[in-house]
Order: structure tokens, then sequence, then C-alpha cells
């Protein structure tokens, strides 16, 4: 196997990949900036629309869109496609943040045409989904949603974006997660605190899910983050 003898001798294109990515984070600034109070909805794009976490992922977002709020997705099929449907069905903004996949990324036809986005870039895509979203609706899917979920709550339990309600719809799916944070992530190891439990709740229904954000912002106000 060759081994690099120089490290100096790799030729990178990384300081012009700034400008880049800094053009996606203008662009995204500046057509999310006044879309208004937004939840994201993470989930998997491999749900079909015979599942009942596709027809949960409707309602839960039809709810969100008739309560004032708009919807926020990863932009593709599965379970994004529930929820872009549904905020329509709502009468709600329905925004998808597409990026480029090679095996299953396509945008969903239920997202709104000024609220398409196209990036290239994982971390800015996320900043995205974080920085308008009043609340966070979780339901089942793959390492992207994991990877998604973890951004909001590391952010919220460190205070670096305003609290904000996270829930997650299914429990024989996500129990099992839940019962490993309590028992060895917080008993056994002690990585998280006994009130970090508190950044999130966990439903069955698209009713208890929508109430849960909703119960929130009883006692709390809508606000921009970062």
């Amino acid at each position: 196997m060759n081994k690099i003898k120089d490290w100096n001798d790799i030729k990178t294109n990384d300081s012009w990949a700034i400008f880049k990515i800094i053009a996606e984070f203008v662009d995204g600034y500046e057509r999310m900036a006044k879309i208004g109070p937004c939840v994201s909805v993470f989930g998997s794009a491999r749900t079909k629309p015979d599942n009942r976490y596709y027809q949960i992922g409707i309602e839960v977002s039809r709810l969100l869109a008739e309560g004032g709020y708009g919807v926020i997705t990863g932009g593709g099929p599965g379970i994004m496609e529930a929820a872009n449907k549904g905020a329509q069905d709502g009468g709600g903004k329905s925004v998808g943040l597409n990026i480029d996949l090679p095996f299953e990324q396509n945008h969903n036809p239920y997202i709104d045409q000024e609220h398409n986005l196209e990036f290239d870039y994982f971390f800015v895509r996320k900043v995205m989904f974080v920085k308008y979203a009043q609340g966070f609706v979780v339901l089942p899917g793959g390492f992207g949603t994991l990877d998604e979920l973890f951004e909001a709550l590391t952010l919220i339990q460190t205070k670096k974006i305003n609290n904000r309600p996270v829930v997650f719809i299914g429990k024989a799916y996500w129990s099992g997660l839940i019962d490993w944070i309590k028992t060895t992530m917080l008993a056994r190891e002690g990585n998280i605190s006994e009130k970090d439990l508190d950044l999130f709740g966990i439903v069955d229904s698209a009713e208890d899910a929508y109430r849960y954000i909703d119960d929130f912002y009883k006692s709390h106000q809508l606000s921009p983050n970062f």
C-alpha cells in the first residue's frame, strides 16, 4: 500500500468550498427568515404509504398546519412526503429541505414551490431544520433521523437554542432507545442528568403529539432561534 510521504503534497480546494457553503447559508436564510413558526418533522424516507406511521405523519402535520404552524421536512419520500402532504391538507406552509443523495432523495410533490430548497451540505441543511423550528416531531427513521434528533436535543440541552418541544411518535419503535437512555446513559454511566429526560416526550398518536407541542406553548412564547 502506498503511503503519503508528505501531507503537504495533497491538493485540496477546501478554501474555495467555503464560498459554496456561504452561498447555501445565505440562500437558506433569505428564503426561510420570514416563514413564520414551523415544526420540523423527522422520519424515514423508506416508509411506504400503507404504513401506519405514514398515515400518522399526514395527520400530525395536518393538525400542526391547522394550529398555525408550518411544517419543515427533509423534502424526500416516506415520512417526509407524508408530513408535507399533511401540511398542505391543513392549509399550512409546506417546506422541503432537499439534499442530493445517490440512492433515495427526490423531492416529493407536496412541497410548496416557493419553499422547496436544495442543499449539498448536510450540516447547512441541519442548521435550517433547527434555526426555523419551534418544535420537533420524530417519527420512526434510521441514521439520518437519529442524527437530526440528537442535533436538536444537544442544542436544547446545551442552551445553544431556546427550549423547544421534542416529541417521539411510536412507543413500540422508540421504547428501546428511551430505555437505553434511562438505564445506560443516565443510571449506569451518568452521561446525562435526570433533568435531560424532560427534554422530550413519547406518544403514540398524532393528536397526542400535537397536544404535546400545543401545551408547551401555553406556557412558552414563540420566538426565533439563535
